[in-house]
């Protein structure tokens, strides 16, 4: 990865997921690929029946992360995703969380 002290190439986004994207897998699908990626952060199922996460990495790899959520796995069926710039810190690694 990517030296994170270079602001210029370095980001952390917030995304939400929708769609048939519960009961498919996707949290550990995005633990996987995030894992692989080497990004920072969590992803959780939310009540509205949606998945959020936040990838905190390169630049590169977070925007390839950001396209691979239109993919998920593959029971799932991506309807749309939504990502917002975000200033919160990433804690090394990247888990799974409880449902809010």
């Amino acid at each position: 990865m990517s030296n994170p002290g270079s602001i210029s190439n370095f980001k952390t986004v917030r995304v939400v997921i929708k769609g048939r994207v519960q009961g498919v897998s996707y949290r550990g699908w995005t633990v996987d690929n995030a894992t692989e990626l080497g990004l920072n952060g969590w992803v959780r199922n939310r009540k509205d029946g949606t998945v959020e996460a936040m990838f905190s990495g390169s630049n590169e790899k977070v925007r390839e992360m950001e396209r691979r959520c239109w993919e998920g796995p593959p029971a799932a069926k991506v309807t749309g995703v939504d990502v917002n710039v975000s200033d919160e810190d990433a804690a090394p690694g990247f888990e799974c969380r409880l449902t809010v």
